[in-house]
């Protein structure tokens, strides 16, 4: 089976990475300055999993790509999809099957448009990782895992297949039968945390600390939740209890990575992860007035960071 893992930054490379470790046939699509990285240093991860170099690993840029693939793993950003999905069109075959780790769920209309829905299955991650000034691979926090499913949660040949080569990289992969239900828990659980420490930017911690703030983030949770039942997709049991706890843990460092984009004055998924919640909310005739408020503070620092 033939991967192309499209970009080999922090999760690109590590996924990506660990199946060519295990011996997979995988190639890395890349921008100009990402393959003259990979081909001096190789791709290189540190992990407490365990340390790799992996030299001289496959690369191909945009324009040389021609070459069809049975699987194509998809790790941009939702503000670099577009320009993703002109890179990778090439590679799509008729039996290859995308999966998307994007945040949200509006990717799948633009995936979906361009290839088929078909061809498209769903699918998420959960890793803390990073690329350091080498440029390495480094993996913040043990868990790791990877989900992806048919949409219409049948289990069928070709996510036999998939799951006998993506369990041989142990990184947690999961065939599932309920990938729609995983990918709106993450997006729920996620959107709570950067609703919330954006808007107030600080940890979960510090906003437990202070008056209101407990409340503040249930009621994040309570909004994001309510989007979610709306479309089917009630967030419960064991994911809700969870999600709970973590986004009301005393003393917890705990941000989401959009405000520590922020902080970095790097661009941030508002449209995507946040804003597409309120449009759903919207539709429903949900009130989010929480939810709507962390929407426009994250509008109003792209305008900034735009000017």
């Amino acid at each position: 089976m033939r991967v192309l893992v499209v970009g080999a930054g922090a999760i690109g490379g590590y996924f990506g990475g660990r199946l060519l470790q295990a011996g997979r046939d995988v190639t890395f699509l890349v921008r100009p300055k990402r393959a003259s990285e990979l081909a001096s240093a190789g791709l290189v991860i540190r992990s407490a999993s365990g340390d790799v170099t992996l030299k001289d690993p496959p690369t191909v840029q945009a324009d040389k790509l021609s070459d069809k693939f049975d699987v194509v793993l998809l790790s941009c950003k939702a503000f670099d999809l577009d320009d993703a999905i002109k890179s990778f069109a090439p590679a799509i075959g008729p039996n290859t099957s995308i999966i998307p780790l994007l945040n949200g769920m509006s990717h799948l209309d633009a995936l979906d448009q361009k290839f088929g829905r078909e061809r498209v299955l769903g699918g998420l991650c959960a890793i803390a990782a990073t690329l350091n000034e080498a440029r390495e691979v480094v993996q913040l926090a043990p868990m790791q895992s990877l989900n992806f499913g048919e949409r219409d949660g049948k289990t069928s040949d070709r996510i036999r297949a998939i799951a006998d080569v993506f369990n041989s990289g142990n990184f947690g992969a999961t065939a599932s039968e309920h990938i729609m239900q995983d990918m709106w828990e993450k997006w729920v659980f996620l959107a709570s945390l950067a609703a919330a420490t954006c808007l107030m930017r600080t940890s979960v911690g510090n906003i437990m600390a202070s008056p209101g703030g407990k409340d503040f983030l249930l009621g994040m949770l309570d909004e994001c939740s309510a989007v979610a039942s709306a479309e089917g997709h009630a967030p419960a049991g064991p994911f809700f209890q969870r999600t709970r706890g973590l986004l009301t843990t005393e003393g917890s460092p705990m941000t989401a990575s959009m405000f520590r984009d922020i902080k970095a004055g790097q661009p941030v998924e508002a449209d995507h992860v946040i804003g597409d919640l309120v449009g759903r909310a919207d539709a429903a005739k949900i009130p989010v007035p929480k939810l709507r408020t962390a929407f426009t503070h994250l509008k109003a620092y792209e305008k900034q960071r735009a000017g």
